[in-house]
């Protein structure tokens, strides 16, 4: 008899009960707005910045709208001007590239390799050509990081300021380093698909104060920055305050109020996250056609979408193994696919930037397929989908040319 998987790929968890109970307090008192507090409260969105600031061991944080809105933040305060180059992955989601473009500059692509990591060797050639890109936003592209220690060396030696997009590595080290503290600025997200689950959301850290000081203004802070429990001293935003504009993207308490209780367990769920990824993992090793990205000893990831590659298939044969998988009930994503789907495009898609032909990134780009692994998938659940995966692709290998 034919398996099918009947579970959904877009169902998270749901909102802890303490989360709940801190929302509720909050729409009770109805004090909403960040800087709308009682008289000695420090507020949901105050106590939040303090508490992940701690947690990731920055002396600076901030909480924000949108993790779209927290990267376009750090390329403003590093001092992004319009027509200023950035370079970027080639294998990202659209808002990278779209942050560098919403401040007027221009993105540059660096390729990737077979690990779905940016590729090294291309950078350090860009790093070599005369007045190349002061600024490297570099993303943690669906949670696989590159040699961190290598690409700081690399953007130190060429006076390259890096911003970590770390939208998929909440929780994730490179030798035991935090992701998000490598570089100048680590920016996350909180929506729904992230590691934790505000609908919307954002997070920023740096150790510089002066970023600190212009991200603060920049998120609409007014006058009120005193009011930020890890922020820099007066004296850092005196320097800055008439001179950077308000663009306001602030976090609201409530949303505050329902992440703090889920990043007080990252931990714990960074952990079942990868016990799911580590099953579909298991069981799609040594299908025939199939490669497995493999995962440095030097990563602690977090499992929380998986990605294998159908190297040099025919296109045919790419939406064939789709097809069959979806009708079986499982949803794979294809970032090769001639046109954007939902949120898979590529760097020859956001056409707001002139891009020379990157045919060894198009060849990687052409085989990826990438599927969610929600945490309300049981382990049992895992498994099922990776035998289906295992059973059509090969399926359709061994049928031969389409």
């Amino acid at each position: 008899m034919t398996e099918i998987f009947t579970g959904s790929f877009t169902q998270q968890e749901p909102i802890p009960e303490e989360a709940i109970e801190a929302a509720v307090e909050v729409m009770r008192h109805g004090r909403l707005h960040r800087y709308n507090v009682a008289e000695g409260e420090a507020g949901e969105v105050a106590l939040l910045e303090e508490e992940f600031a701690a947690q990731m061991g920055a002396p600076y944080a901030l909480a924000v709208a949108s993790g779209g809105y927290a990267l376009a933040t750090a390329l403003r305060a590093v001092g992004v001007q319009p027509g200023d180059t950035v370079l970027t992955n080639a294998f990202t989601l659209a808002p990278v590239p779209g942050a560098i473009a919403s401040v007027g500059a221009v993105p540059v692509y660096v390729g990737v390799t077979e690990a779905l990591t940016l590729d090294l060797n291309d950078l350090e050639a860009q790093l070599v050509v005369p007045d190349h890109p002061r600024v490297l936003m570099l993303s943690h592209m669906r949670g696989h990081l590159c040699d961190m220690d290598r690409l700081m060396a690399l953007c130190d030696a060429a006076d390259v300021t890096v911003i970590e997009d770390c939208a998929h590595t909440m929780g994730a080290r490179w030798n035991g380093v935090l992701s998000g503290r490598h570089g100048a600025v680590g920016c996350y997200s909180c929506q729904t698909y992230k590691h934790v689950n505000s609908g919307e959301g954002g997070l920023l850290i740096t150790s510089d104060p002066e970023i600190a000081a212009r991200a603060i203004m920049l998120s609409g802070s007014y006058m009120l920055y005193s009011r930020h429990r890890v922020a820099p001293t007066s004296e850092v935003f005196e320097q800055v305050k008439y001179e950077t504009p308000n663009i306001s993207g602030r976090m609201d308490n409530l949303r505050a109020a329902i992440l703090r209780p889920q990043l007080r367990d990252l931990d714990q769920q960074v952990q079942r996250w990868n016990e799911r990824y580590q099953q579909i993992e298991t069981g799609l090793r040594d299908t025939t056609g199939l490669t497995v990205i493999e995962r440095p000893e030097t990563e602690d990831y977090v499992g929380s979408s998986i990605q294998f590659l159908l190297l040099d298939w025919t296109v045919e044969k790419i939406e064939a193994v789709l097809g069959r998988c979806a009708a079986r009930g499982v949803e794979l994503k294809w970032f090769g696919a001639p046109e954007p789907v939902a949120f898979t495009s590529r760097y020859d898609s956001w056409r707001y930037a002139d891009t020379p032909a990157m045919p060894a990134s198009d060849r990687i780009l052409h085989g990826i397929m990438d599927m969610r692994v929600p945490l309300t998938f049981s382990l049992e659940d895992c498994a099922q989908i990776a035998r289906i995966i295992r059973a059509e692709v090969a399926a359709v290998f061994q049928a031969g040319p389409a």
